[in-house]
């Protein structure tokens, strides 16, 4: 049931003058029908040299491919009205630097500059169309003699601007933006007075204007990962980890003095957590739950335990070793990791098939609700 959506590829032509150039703009190879504009849910990934970003139309097949100049190219997300990719470019071992450009690859435009030595990282545009700022992860050199870069919870404006704080502790990551884009949950680090000490991390709530921040999680030993928003706005999706590869699954509400719920127990490995598009459960793809080894699409139940109660999401022969689901806005379509490759998932007719030149171990990352068209974005102001 496996088929392979065709493309046609030309050589990748920078502009005369400016291969080394940082702003050079960028060129698309064509796919199916990669001429016209992207009309439906459109999933973007980098590749696994990380040399371009990818556009992929399940709906008609388009492929177009982008590369930008020689650095390190890493896709994290859409505007709220899809018109606008954001990325990083990064050049060897340097923090990468913060950009969004055209669906076409045209007007790139860097969007924060950071003072020597730092850089960005984690961006997550608000889906609030009104107030669409971008979070993301500062990272700044070490200040405190132990080499160890700090981490901070950063925002600028959709245009662009200068970085102002949510966090300043210094060890901050995973910031994402709850479905409205009032509030962003995040994980914040600290080291525990254990013999020997240990990084240890819970999630924090903060509000859009940074007037509200209060802790969401304490757990007395262990770390909480991967936040993930019911798309309802109503809870919060994590992953608890009391010890290293001992991962459970738990959500908990957005309230101050929320409890959070256990939904498994016993210890497996989580390698890509989301939410069913109704909220209704969470989309998990783990391995060594139930006593199967090896990573399958799990479907977590909101209540019970997992551990007997969680059944499996989708399985078949062409999908090996699934991992890093995301379902597009209108809940058609699922991708995911599998074997390295992007498979995507038809979830109105059950077929399968994999995306040409998407080897890489990325998170896949899908257009918003927003998106109304390519053919609708000239009037985007972002």
């Amino acid at each position: 049931m496996c088929r392979f959506a065709r493309s046609i590829f030309r050589p990748l032509i920078l502009t005369a003058g400016c291969a080394f150039a940082a702003l050079c703009l960028a060129q698309a190879a064509p796919g199916q029908g990669d001429d016209a504009p992207f009309s439906g849910p459109v999933v973007a990934f980098e590749t696994a040299l990380q040399d371009r970003v990818v556009l992929y139309e399940p709906a008609t097949g388009a492929l177009r491919t982008l590369r930008f100049d020689r650095r390190s190219h890493r896709m994290w997300g859409f505007s709220p009205d899809g018109c606008r990719l954001l990325l990083t470019l990064s050049d060897g071992d340097a923090p990468g630097r913060l950009y969004s450009a055209r669906l076409d690859g045209t007007d790139l435009r860097e969007l924060v500059t950071l003072e020597a030595g730092y850089g960005a990282w984690e961006p997550q545009w608000s889906p609030n169309p009104a107030d669409p700022r971008i979070a993301f992860t500062v990272i700044a050199p070490a200040d405190d003699g132990d080499g160890v870069p700090e981490h901070r919870i950063a925002w600028i404006p959709g245009g662009g601007g200068a970085a102002a704080y949510y966090s300043v502790a210094g060890d901050e990551h995973s910031a994402r933006w709850s479905p409205d884009g009032a509030w962003l949950v995040y994980a914040s680090y600290e080291t525990s007075d254990a013999d020997p000490p240990s990084r240890e991390a819970d999630l924090w709530i903060v509000s859009a204007d940074g007037a509200t921040k209060f802790q969401l999680t304490n757990f007395p030993a262990g770390s909480v990962s991967s936040p993930r928003w019911s798309p309802d706005g109503d809870l919060i999706g994590f992953v608890y980890s009391p010890y290293p590869n001992g991962d459970q699954f738990w959500m908990v509400g957005n309230a101050p003095d929320a409890i959070p719920t256990q939904l498994s127990y016993q210890p497996i490995q989580s390698i890509g957590l989301t939410w069913l598009p109704d909220s209704t459960a969470m989309i998990a793809a783990a391995r060594d739950l139930q006593g199967i080894a090896s990573n399958r699409l799990w479907r977590i139940p909101l209540i019970g335990n997992a551990d007997a109660d969680a059944t499996v999401f989708f399985d078949a022969p062409d999908f090996i070793y699934p991992y890093q689901p995301a379902f597009s806005s209108d809940g058609r379509w699922l991708a995911s990791r599998a074997a390295y490759a992007l498979a995507i998932l038809d979830l109105s007719t059950g077929q399968l098939f994999t995306i040409p030149d998407s080897y890489a171990n990325t998170v896949p990352v899908w257009s918003p609700g927003g998106f109304a068209g390519e053919s609708a974005c000239e009037a985007s102001g972002l």
